[in-house]
């Protein structure tokens, strides 16, 4: 069995894989758009993605431009979830993660490591953690 997250976006995802990818060190794969799939959306949605992965070591997501038929609100159902190699390279994701979106818990020692919960500028929710 294999359980990967799907992450949905609004017109940015092409963006948002360049900042994780760069990020996280890992690459974009399968890419495909609108363009020449039959599916009923206006011209301005055909460069957008319907279909991209993001492949990396230790890293491995889908993601795609949600079609207007698709309405996205911005919630806390998903969490992506880092468990960092250490309390230095959790703390300097955190930093570039939380960027220009919005700390819900800072990161910093907890009971069991290090910890801190954010939402980036693309409205996905994060956990970094680094146990002891």
């Amino acid at each position: 069995m294999k359980v990967q997250a799907y992450l949905a976006f609004n017109g940015n995802c092409q963006e948002a894989l360049n900042f994780y990818g760069e990020l996280f060190d890992a690459e974009i794969k399968n890419k495909e758009t609108y363009e020449d799939k039959k599916i009923d959306v206006p011209a301005s949605y055909r460069q957008r993605l319907q279909h991209a992965e993001l492949k990396g070591k230790g890293v491995h997501f889908m993601a795609y431009d949600a079609s207007p038929d698709t309405p996205l609100n911005h919630g806390n159902q998903v969490h992506m979830s880092i468990d960092a190699e250490n309390k230095e390279s959790g703390k300097q994701l955190f930093e570039e993660l939380s960027g220009g979106g919005q700390v819900h818990d800072s990161f910093r020692e907890r009971e069991w490591g290090y910890f801190g919960r954010c939402t980036d500028k693309y409205g996905i929710s994060w956990m970094v953690n680094n146990a002891k």
